[in-house]
């Protein structure tokens, strides 16, 4: 079993209090898990109003696969999310679990 790990840095600009990022994050990580059936949450930054932490993992018997599967990812944040910028993104797969 192979396991890839995104890590992304998110700025959300314009967002005035948590309740609004929340609002802008929840609709953003159900995307994610259905688009590309992945798991997703919030991992840090919790507490600021225009910054956020995205973690991502998934699971695949293919590196290439995994690999591909985090690129699409970061190219579709980049492309389809317009309300928000990505400030960083750092990629992990980890091999050679069985």
């Amino acid at each position: 079993m192979i396991v890839g790990c995104l890590r992304l840095h998110l700025q959300l600009p314009g967002c005035g209090s948590l309740k609004e990022k929340r609002g802008r994050l929840k609709p953003l990580l159900h995307r994610m898990r259905r688009t590309f059936n992945i798991a997703a949450a919030e991992t840090n930054h919790h507490d600021v109003w225009q910054s956020a932490e995205i973690s991502v993992v998934t699971l695949s018997n293919d590196n290439g696969h995994i690999q591909r599967r985090l690129e699409k990812i970061i190219a579709w944040i980049e492309e389809s999310q317009t309300d928000l910028v990505l400030i960083e993104e750092r990629m992990e797969v980890i091999t050679g679990w069985s």
